[in-house]
């Protein structure tokens, strides 16, 4: 990435590297001004020229590239997806010749073209591919951009600059003129070049540089290149203006809309000759500057008057959005028809998956809505979407616009909830739950079935700050819903609403049914973007609390799906990181691992502060003593000061999985006392229960596990699931003795084999494979233990599998060591490759599962095939068989 000031000489670097680019093939793409551009450059731009290639991709990769150009209709396409095939199908034109994609000016490009080119860019590793990025070294839109290998390009010394002035100006040049562009330019060679072009031959001879001493750097720069526009044409001068008002060169609308204002195509020569712009199949200025120029130097009257003929000429049937937006800048006044035409491409962009479009959309509509109370149901409806793009201080500055209008209480309270919104993505729940609370007792009155909205969001907050709420809790709100008024008409998330209400007044078991019914109506029910943001992750961690492992699954995945799909990127983390949680359960290690990976980039370039509880746990499950330790503890002092008590269970419970698979009964108790203090909370504290037990029992404190038995059963029992009622057998089996001993463990691997918790069965064999042990029948214990450990060790569950070997050897059986001990070396992402090659997967099939390229695939499997001795992909299946 080159990094510098405007003009520094970025894009002169740029031209010598591609000049030297010899061989290669080259894609250009320049930067666009605003979000509301992304379906004309960005991708279109970078990928153009290879269009052709489409064709040759793998089904999924070619699907995504074709919905994201609107090629054809379907679902908003996978983000990831595109990013996905915009470099599988940068790798297959880099496969004849290298190819260099320069990114010139990349900060002015839209926030969804340059995470796409970002994770394109980080995942280059083998590819004959290279991209240059350039930036502004003052631009902060370019943080996606952060830890790229950079140069940053600097100035030119006093000496080279005192040569470059010199030979840019023929005659002569007064000294105080000359030491005062030179310092100004500061050594930026653009500055060295055109601000003397700005100046008269009088001014340059004799010093009468005119005023704006203080202006920056930029604006002096764009009022050189406005010293070049005085002396063209006038219809010159207008066609630079429709040609700067329209935003990615469609040269064909341009034209189109020059005859509309009677601008002959002649006036192109004289902009042409001028040096500042080029008219061919796009339409480009010689500099961005040119273009902010020559649109901030024409009156508001003349900016109308440009976009009014760019919205004629425009489609409405073919580019509806593009037409409403420059309908928009061409409005003089408030205008009722434009404001509604702006909200229906809110909509649409909003469907395509264009949640920060929409957003400036609704943006854009309520400031031309001439009735107050519909403007401000926009504006807030516009803050609503900001805060699901992540877009924070945006959507404050909305709520502010909002608020200048007189407002009823409907509209107070939603303004509420959209700040308690913005606090509770960025701050946890702590701060959000009085809000929340507050704004729900308030919309009781004016609007029952928003108030029933905001009580789910308010629980989910409580959800999150948990026992170190400092203000009102989980109860206070479950007794505020309790007193609500019932909707007439219930929806989807009522049911759920009155479950937690429920399991918060009176208790689990009390709750249980109504939570069921309404967690398996959400998973098998279609929901709204809206429905998905607000029910998903409440109603999944419901289903984990209530140990129905179908319905989480299809929850999580649902919405992280949905959040891909659609960017709502502030609930990106979230989504990762309880997904990760599902994989885990399920002993997929290698997916856990992919997204706690993705979870990890995702975090750097949102800038989220959300505590990595994925990785967390896939520590834990792993076994990864140190590692889970550090975690554990960075994890605690994060989360307590902020106030996050789930993050508490969730540390805890980990630990206490971590603590017994080493076999440290004592530290696993004392971690699942605290990951339990409270079973009335969703998730960990349940699972906790089933860890103390455990611990206990193996630990020597009986009546503990006793104790906790007992919480456990009453919750295992009414939630009735295969995966409760497994738990509850294969712990209660470590209190009972004989035969009934037996038939628990039976039972317990019987009910857990119906169920998708591949983990919980496995460490249920090997609880049973310990007491056939401690009971002297060696023969049966190796039968259980064997399995177990087979089990452990293929999933990667690396402290129990130990455990499992260890109780193996005391049985005097020899455990047969893995077939190839390189294994152990390879990473996770090798890992994952090398099982999907045993399930017969195709490079561009694995590629597309893991979002790399077909190529990259190919080096990771030389690197497999090295590390473990074989040299096919069928020898590769029987390592993986026999090692795990």
């Amino acid at each position: 990435m080159l990094r510098g000031e405007a003009g520094i000489g970025k894009t002169a670097l740029l031209d010598y590297l591609l000049d030297r680019a010899a061989g290669c093939r080259v894609g250009r793409a320049a930067g666009v001004e605003s979000e509301m551009e992304l379906a004309y450059a960005g991708v279109h731009q970078l990928c153009g020229p290879y269009l052709e290639r489409i064709d040759q991709l793998p089904a999924p990769q070619r699907d995504a590239l074709g919905t994201a150009f609107g090629l054809r209709s379907g679902h908003p396409p996978d983000r990831f997806l595109v990013g996905l095939a915009v470099l599988t199908l940068l790798s297959s034109v880099a496969h004849d010749l290298p190819l260099v994609c320069v990114v010139d000016d990349a900060q002015w490009l839209d926030q969804a073209s340059t995470h796409m080119l970002e994770f394109v860019a980080r995942r280059l590793r083998t590819e004959h591919v290279t991209m240059v990025f350039a930036v502004r070294e003052s631009d902060a839109d370019v943080a996606a951009l952060a830890g790229l290998p950079e140069l940053v390009v600097h100035g030119l010394t006093r000496r080279d600059a005192e040569e470059l002035l010199d030979a840019s100006v023929p005659g002569p040049l007064d000294e105080e003129v000359r030491d005062r562009i030179l310092a100004e330019s500061r050594g930026n060679p653009l500055a060295l070049l055109e601000l003397p072009q700005s100046l008269s031959a009088a001014e340059l001879a004799f010093g009468a540089i005119s005023a704006a001493d203080a202006t920056p750097l930029v604006h002096r720069l764009e009022q050189a290149f406005l010293r070049r526009l005085a002396p063209l044409p006038p219809q010159s001068r207008r066609l630079l203006l429709v040609a700067a008002a329209e935003p990615v060169g469609d040269a064909p609308l341009l034209w189109r809309a020059l005859r509309r204002l009677g601008i002959r195509p002649e006036a192109a020569g004289a902009a042409e000759a001028a040096g500042l712009i080029e008219l061919r199949e796009h339409a480009r200025f010689r500099h961005p500057l040119v273009r902010s120029a020559v649109y901030r130097s024409a009156t508001p009257a003349e900016r109308r008057e440009v976009h009014g003929a760019l919205a004629d000429v425009t489609d409405p049937d073919v580019d509806p959005n593009r037409r409403a937006w420059h309908r928009a800048q061409a409005a003089l006044n408030p205008d009722e028809t434009v404001a509604a035409e702006l909200e229906r491409s809110a909509g649409r962009t909003l469907a395509r998956g264009g949640v920060a479009a929409a957003a400036a959309f609704l943006e854009q509509s309520a400031a031309l809505t001439p009735d107050p109370a519909r403007r401000v149901r926009r504006a807030l409806d516009g803050a609503q979407v900001k805060v699901h793009a992540g877009a924070f201080s945006d959507a404050l500055a909305l709520l502010s616009a909002a608020q200048t209008a007189s407002l009823d209480d409907a509209a107070r309270a939603r303004i509420d909830r959209v700040r308690a919104a913005v606090s509770f993505a960025t701050k946890g729940g702590n701060e959000a739950l009085p809000q929340l609370l507050t704004a729900a007792r308030r919309l009781e009155a004016v609007d029952a079935r928003l108030a029933r909205d905001t009580y789910l969001d308010a629980l989910s907050a409580a959800m999150i700050a948990g026992r170190l709420a400092s203000g009102p809790g989980a109860r206070q709100v479950a007794e505020a819903v309790r007193t609500s008024p019932s909707p007439d008409t219930p929806r989807k998330g009522d049911a759920l609403l009155e479950g937690l209400a429920v399991l918060f007044t009176d208790g689990y078991a009390q709750a249980a049914a109504t939570s069921h019914r309404a967690v398996r109506a959400i998973a098998a029910d279609e929901l709204t973007l809206d429905e998905t943001l607000r029910l998903s992750w409440l109603a999944a961690a419901t289903a984990a609390s209530l140990w129905d492992d179908a319905s989480w699954d299809v929850l999580t995945r649902r919405h992280l799906e949905v959040i891909r799909r659609t960017g709502a990127r502030s609930a990106l983390p979230l989504a990762l990181n309880t997904r990760s949680v599902v994989h885990l359960f399920g002993g997929d290690l290698a997916s856990a691992a992919s997204l706690v990976e993705e979870t990890r980039s995702v975090s750097e370039t949102t800038h989220s502060t959300s505590v990595p509880y994925g990785e967390i746990g896939l520590a834990a499950v792993r076994g990864d003593d140190e590692q889970a330790d550090q975690l554990i503890r960075g994890c605690l002092a994060d989360i307590v000061p902020r106030g996050e008590g789930a993050g508490v269970n969730m540390a805890q419970w980990a630990r206490a999985v971590l603590c017994n698979g080493h076999g440290r009964y004592e530290e696993a108790a004392t971690a699942a006392r605290q990951a339990a203090a409270d079973p009335r909370e969703l998730g960990p504290p349940q699972w906790a229960l089933a860890e103390l037990v455990e611990a206990g029992a193996h630990g020597g404190q009986d009546r503990t596990a006793a104790a906790a038995l007992e919480q456990l059963s009453a919750m295992t029992r009414a939630s009735g699931t295969e995966w409760a009622l497994g738990v509850e057998a294969s712990r209660r089996a470590l209190l009972r003795h004989g035969s009934i001993a037996e038939a628990l463990h039976r039972e317990a691997i019987e009910r857990l084999g119906r169920t998708s918790v591949r983990v919980e069965l496995a460490r249920a064999r090997l609880l049973y494979g310990e007491w056939l042990r401690r009971e002297g029948r060696r023969a049966d214990a190796r039968v259980q233990l064997r399995t177990a450990h087979e089990a452990l060790a293929a999933m990667g569950v690396e402290a129990f599998a130990d455990r499992a070997r260890r109780e193996l050897l005391a049985t005097g059986e020899t455990v047969r060591k893995r077939t190839v001990e390189a294994a152990k070396e390879l990473t996770s992402q090798e890992t994952q490759i090398a099982r999907l090659v045993g399930d017969g997967l195709t490079n561009p099939e694995i590629g597309a599962a893991l979002f790399i390229s077909p190529r990259t695939v190919e080096w990771h499997l030389r690197k497999i095939f090295t590390k473990l001795g074989v040299s096919s992909r069928r020898e590769l299946r029987r390592p993986l068989s026999t090692s795990g």
